[in-house]
């Protein structure tokens, strides 16, 4: 490789942030639905996630930069074998615009440094999960966007001050940026310089914590989710009461059940706020409608498991669409994958990651409609749970000549 074209490669696996109801609800309620400035993307109140595994969902991300590529043809991104323009991003635009400042910062700084910033970034991503489906993938996708290009220019912000910059582009990628529980201080600066995210607890405090995730649909959403937000907040009358006293209220005690490693009380904020949340938007006028009957049948389902194991086992949650994250402790997984896997059929994908079994214990209590239902509806299930932040692969999707490469991700 000759010194006159240099090539710089940085490789990372975001993890993808799933998050329960009150997270979820936080999430879209203080991120896409409701914002007390859209050009930082600062949010209301502050909210909370998990990040699961990458095992199963997983956002593979390629930065990369040299004096061989064009100048003329500027930074390029190609998502799942698909060119996106940049410079129709302002959320992306943002995002490098920070990154580039600080990798300047270091330029000028330190002479011996080689120029990054003045070369045209190359970066390919791929997701093996649906996006804009209500996954969560704007979470994941720059959340390793931002930790690529971060580790590509050698910065030496921490995590919490580069979750300003993945603010900017997705309010829930700040985030992801951390494992295990994560809080996004919403912050009172104008300048949004105390809006970052902070690691409540880390993947090994609540280690048990799993996610049976039920792929009703991969299909992007009819309402996006900006849409959906300015509908909800401009015309729901349920909108101002959650934002002033309910949401911030149960943000105290859904830290404090993870704490407490406290799943009754986990699990009923869960669905509490997942319901609430598609209570706003049912409200909303004309209604917004992200669940459809499978995932109503999700949650009968959890109702009816919860009520025959005579505790608490089991936890919906819904994002702004119609796939389940149902959460449950890993000493209750024969009891709730078994007996969804004995409701849904043997065509559904994913349950080869897992050994466990059809169970018919608790398959009769659950209502047959819904059984029926969930068996037509999902067609896909991941098995996961709470794990790390982004971590760097070796594995490339760029070559030294600029070619896009490919990788089962």
């Amino acid at each position: 490789m000759q010194a006159s074209t240099p090539f710089y490669n940085v490789h990372i696996e975001g993890r993808i942030g799933l998050w329960w109801a009150f997270l979820t609800v936080l999430y879209l309620l203080y991120r896409y639905w409701g914002k007390r400035d859209a050009t930082l993307n600062l949010p209301t109140n502050s909210s909370l996630s998990v990040t699961l595994s990458q095992s199963s969902l997983r956002a593979y991300t390629t930065a990369s930069c040299s004096a061989k590529y064009p100048s003329a043809d500027g930074d390029s991104l190609t998502l799942n074998n698909k060119p996106h323009s940049i410079q129709g991003s302002p959320r992306t635009l943002a995002c490098l615009a920070d990154l580039r400042s600080l990798r300047q910062q270091l330029e000028s700084s330190n002479q011996s440094l080689p120029k990054l910033s003045a070369y045209p970034l190359r970066i390919v991503s791929e997701n093996n999960f649906p996006t804009a489906a209500g996954l969560a993938s704007s979470a994941a996708g720059f959340a390793a966007f931002v930790r690529a290009v971060a580790d590509l220019y050698e910065l030496p912000q921490s995590a919490s001050e580069l979750s300003k910059i993945a603010r900017k582009g997705s309010g829930s990628a700040c985030r992801s940026l951390m494992g295990g529980y994560v809080a996004w201080r919403a912050g009172e600066k104008e300048d949004g310089s105390d809006s970052m995210a902070e690691q409540v607890a880390p993947e090994s405090h609540w280690p048990e914590m799993r996610a049976l995730i039920l792929v009703v649909s991969g299909a992007q959403k009819e309402v996006p989710s900006t849409e959906g937000m300015q509908l909800t907040v401009a015309t729901s009358t349920l909108f101002p009461s959650r934002a002033q006293s309910i949401v911030p209220e149960r943000m105290v005690a859904i830290e404090k059940s993870i704490q407490e490693r406290n799943f009754d009380t986990f699990a009923e904020i869960t669905m509490r706020d997942s319901n609430g949340f598609h209570a706003t938007n049912l409200d909303t006028w004309p209604p917004t409608f992200y669940l459809n009957d499978t995932s109503r049948a999700a949650i009968r389902a959890v109702h009816d498991i919860n009520r025959a194991a005579g505790r608490t086992v089991c936890a919906y949650t819904f994002d702004a669409g119609p796939n389940a994250v149902i959460y449950y402790l890993e000493k209750d997984t024969e009891c709730v994958l078994g007996t969804f896997k004995s409701i849904l059929t043997s065509a559904t994908e994913g349950w080869e990651s897992s050994n466990i079994k059809p169970t018919a214990s608790l398959q009769q209590s659950v209502d047959s409609r819904a059984a029926e239902l969930l068996s037509k509806g999902v067609g896909r299930v991941f098995l996961t749970g709470v794990g790390n932040g982004p971590i760097s692969k070796k594995e490339h999707l760029v070559s030294e000549s600029g070619e896009i490469l490919t990788t089962a991700v």
